[in-house]
């Protein structure tokens, strides 16, 4: 279970990223990227920022290989305005949270849909 700390770091992590993704990244590539959450390990050296992209499966691992390479640029941009003795390597995954929770509601209204037409029907 993460610390207050890793919790307090990634959160700030979240949000400094996420700017640097929206305000200071030009590759086309990235796209309209949504960073989910971000997991700091206990030693705060190592952070995974988890990302969903909207967009067809080839956009998003063209976005997801474009955040990749970007992870130094990021890196570097982070160290501008943090004061962390270290800061963390950043991993970037990808995370299907989002598209699961649309497929769920997707089926949930599926079976709704049939107990409506059930019911009209009896």
């Amino acid at each position: 279970m993460a610390t207050q700390r890793q919790r307090q770091v990634g959160e700030l992590l979240r949000e400094d990223i996420s700017r640097i993704l929206r305000e200071e990244m030009s590759d086309p590539r990235v796209g309209f990227v949504t960073i989910t959450d971000v997991e700091v390990s206990a030693d705060l050296r190592h952070a995974r920022v988890y990302v969903s992209v909207l967009g067809s499966p080839d956009e998003q691992n063209a976005s997801l290989e474009a955040l990749e390479g970007a992870a130094h640029f990021v890196r570097a941009q982070l160290a501008h305005g943090w004061t962390l003795r270290r800061l963390p390597e950043i991993e970037f995954r990808w995370d299907p949270s989002i598209e699961r929770g649309a497929r769920l509601m997707e089926l949930l209204q599926h079976v709704k849909q049939e107990e409506t037409d059930d019911d009209s029907e009896a």
